[in-house]
């Protein structure tokens, strides 16, 4: 798959088939994850918020890593991870020793480099959009 932030967007779950790519903790950051899109997937209303997925990938030489999470809007101007402890990826953590980290031991990880992207931003850049349609 060649990523192309132009094209059409993929299901975020899709990552889950993306080859794997290998990440040893403790080195540079080896990608520059972009945004490929984010979906309001319910605009919401009185009772419920409104909620969506975004989806960040790249090319680096090693090959392409891919995350996606879901997001909720607590109030305007304010989203958050819906929930941290779910980001899909198909990027596969190493420990010191060489070890494949758990999921478990992968999340904190995992929502350093969540947190280090502008997808706040492009989340509400999608809710301008959804709202003006």
């Amino acid at each position: 798959m060649t990523i192309n932030p132009k094209q059409p967007n993929c299901a975020p779950w899709t990552l889950r088939a993306w080859p794997p790519l290998l990440w040893q903790l403790g080195s540079k950051v080896p990608f520059h994850l972009q945004h490929l899109g984010t979906h309001v997937t319910n605009p919401g209303d009185r009772m419920l918020r409104t909620v969506g997925q975004t989806m960040w990938a790249c090319q680096s030489e090693e090959g392409e890593a891919g995350m996606a999470w879901d997001w909720v809007q607590l109030t305007r101007g304010v989203v958050a991870m819906a929930d941290p402890m779910a980001v899909v990826t198909n990027l596969r953590l190493l420990g010191p020793e060489g070890e494949v980290l758990t999921a478990l031991e992968s999340a904190r990880h995992l929502n350093e480099i969540v947190h280090a992207l502008p997808w706040q931003h492009e989340v509400e850049r999608a809710l301008d959009d959804s709202l003006s349609q």
